[in-house]
């Protein structure tokens, strides 16, 4: 649970930096504060019930008169400070009820009954999602596990599995952790998703910007490893060749290659995936590609001493990266192509680049509960509530721009949104508007993308590049560009999920030819039949198309891997297997399939990279964030097959510890 005990009364100048904070306080946070330091339900009254929020603004006021954000201030500051001297809060840990009533008047409209419970999650009032679980979990003697991938989620497995007493060896191939932050070094490289959610819930940050760029965000997660205490365990610079599962010995046979090429074989009680959605670079087949005669590569490959200065420069798509890329070094350029097979849609980015106000640090960082509950404000913000408008209408006459009312609403927002970025240049209104609905494919957080392309040394190309000669890229019209630099942002093969190693379960039958007909599935995400005490993270439909946190979302699911383990151990004891029903898993995936079906990402002429060649939607959840918490939630061996311990004890010459 997060500690907010009262400390030592504050200095005089401590006092003097949280007066001065307080006027620039969010005010529907701070309401959140002066509920639990006060226990008094006043501040739960109509007159201070804040605005709705339009679009992802903070909304800082709460749209409150002056005197009532005054009176709340005031309160606070005599609240804070009493803390501060060491009057505990009064309202420690509210019901889920209470919780729901006091997210209500923070956002300005009615949370779903059902958020109650995350809520107090996120708040740490839930004793089976604290880090340290000691006593919780009976870990047979000599158990372990590995763990490939020491990104986002391998980390946060790590320190989850470290607190929970379970032995365990996390494998990476990089010479540090950060996974796609390690990795992606492009200019203009950060997150789209606020980074006071971009982050652990049980590591709170002293951020500098609202949207972090890539080297603050490698830095936290740096700075995690070494907090908690999971360097120690991680094998870096090495590679997981293949897994496979031994049947005799419920046990997998993890076989790993070092950068010096020495190869290893562990053996371990349970296997851990944690590579990710993006972590294989997909590159275009072009022609000629491999014989550009300039500098050539993906975003995810940027090299460290490469400078565009000076350089003409032409970047193949238009996603996330290019997105983040293109307007980064513009300036730096005399001429820049950009290539894009289809159009983007992007949203208003009021925050891009601005930092975290020093008073606002300070409440962040200094006063209880205000962190806790700015991150929930943001998580309702930027998750579950354009979720409702994804859903396909029937009886919508305009299906050709929009699935119904709302999102016809969305288009026609954000269709003066670009319409105005691009000032004077209305001309290229065709090559930049999409003649899709909106939120069809992962909607985008506008860097000033669209003011890039209305630049005169920028030139945007609708269509594909075939073939290369030289210096010189060939358009399927016949067009001719050259450059002396190619940019490669076409994204991640992350439909072709665990391709980074070759993973082999029962009867030695493979994942591939397990996903063979109908493409990457698995039972919430995380378990697949017939690879027994098997979990991968970020599995298929578990990316939020929708918007969210990622962290959240592996945070959930790490802590569904340990409570089936924790079952597990309880009533198979040593050398126990377990393994998800496949009627539990077919059920499964036909529910999240039909979701789909009524959902925008399925829609009539949609193409995006959550399909595969079946047309099944395999990348993103078609779940709200709350339902799926619920579902991993309420964990149930009645979902898997549990076979316990054999009566005959195991061989110790088979014991290769992790």
């Amino acid at each position: 649970m997060h500690n907010h005990t009262p400390r030592s009364a504050g200095t005089p100048e401590w006092r003097d930096a949280l007066q001065q904070a307080l006027p620039d306080a969010n005010v529907p946070t701070l309401l959140m504060v002066l509920v639990h330091l006060t226990g008094d339900r006043k501040w739960l009254a109509p007159r201070y019930q804040c605005s709705y929020i339009r679009g992802i603004d903070d909304n800082d006021s709460g749209g409150l008169e002056d005197a009532v954000r005054s009176e709340i201030c005031a309160a606070a500051c005599d609240a804070i400070v009493a803390w501060k001297a060491g009057r505990p809060p009064a309202l420690n840990a509210p019901d889920a009820a209470t919780l729901v009533e006091m997210l209500s008047l923070s956002v300005g409209e009615k949370i779903p009954d059902a958020y109650g419970k995350m809520i107090a999650a996120g708040l740490g009032q839930d004793p089976e999602l604290a880090i340290e679980q000691n006593g919780a979990f009976e870990v047979p003697k000599g158990y372990c596990a590995v763990i490939i991938g020491a990104g986002v989620a391998g980390l946060c497995a790590a320190i989850r599995f470290k607190g929970a007493g379970i032995p365990f060896t996390l494998i990476e191939k990089n010479n540090d952790v950060g996974g796609t932050w390690y990795e992606n070094r492009y200019p203009g490289a950060g997150v789209d998703t606020p980074n006071h959610i971009y982050s652990y819930s049980f590591a709170k940050q002293d951020w500098t910007r609202y949207f972090a760029l890539r080297e603050e965000i490698q830095t936290y997660f740096e700075d995690v490893a070494t907090r908690f205490g999971v360097r120690s365990h991680i094998r870096f610079n090495t590679q997981v060749e293949s897994a496979r599962y031994n049947e005799d010995t419920r046990r997998w046979a993890v076989n790993i290659q070092a950068a010096s090429g020495d190869t290893e074989t562990l053996q371990c009680d349970v296997l851990i995936s944690a590579v990710g959605l993006l972590n294989v670079p997909k590159m275009p087949a072009i022609e000629g590609l491999e014989r550009f005669t300039g500098a050539c590569f993906h975003t995810a490959r940027w090299p460290q001493d490469f400078d565009v200065t000076g350089k003409r420069v032409a970047v193949i798509g238009n996603g996330a990266s290019a997105m983040q890329v293109v307007p980064a070094i513009v300036d730096r350029v005399p001429a820049l192509t950009v290539f894009q097979r289809s159009k983007q849609w992007a949203a208003p980015f009021d925050k891009f680049q601005k930092p975290v106000p020093l008073n606002a640090r300070f409440l962040l960082r200094e006063v209880p509960f205000y962190q806790e509950w700015y991150r929930q404000r943001l998580a309702y913000i930027f998750n579950d509530r354009i979720h409702a408008s994804l859903q396909k209408d029937p009886e919508w006459p305009h299906p050709e721009r929009a699935i119904n009312k709302t999102n016809d609403r969305h288009r026609a927002y954000f269709t003066d949104y670009i319409k105005a970025q691009l000032g004077p240049r209305q001309d290229l209104l065709p090559d930049v508007l999409p003649d899709y609905p909106p939120f069809g494919k992962r909607m985008l957080m506008d860097n000033g993308w669209y003011r890039t392309m209305a630049r005169d040394h920028v030139h945007l190309v609708t269509g594909s590049v075939t073939r290369i000669e030289g210096d010189t890229l060939i358009t399927d019209s016949g067009d001719r560009h050259q450059a002396d630099a190619l940019i490669i942002a076409t994204g991640f093969d992350a439909i072709n999920m665990l391709a980074s190693f070759k993973l082999y379960g029962r009867g030695g039958r493979s994942v591939r030819q397990a996903w063979d007909e109908n493409g990457a599935e698995a039972f919430m995400g995380v378990a697949i039949p017939g690879f027994p005490n098997f979990f991968m993270l970020a599995g298929p439909n578990t990316a939020l198309g929708h918007g969210g946190s990622v962290v959240t979302l592996l945070e959930t699911q790490v802590s569904y891997v340990l409570n089936m383990l924790r079952q597990a151990m309880h009533q198979g004891g040593p050398g126990f297997e377990l393994e998800v029903r496949r009627d539990r898993h077919d059920a499964f995936n036909t529910r999240v399939q039909a979701a789909h079906e009524r959902m925008i990402w399925t829609h009539t002429g949609m193409s995006n990279w959550y399909r595969n060649a079946q047309g099944r939607i395999v990348a993103t959840t078609p779940f709200r964030n709350d339902d799926y918490w619920h579902m991993a939630r309420r964990a149930s061996l009645d979902d898997y097959v549990l076979e316990p311990a054999r009566l005959a004890p195991r061989d110790a010459s088979l014991e290769t510890s992790a």
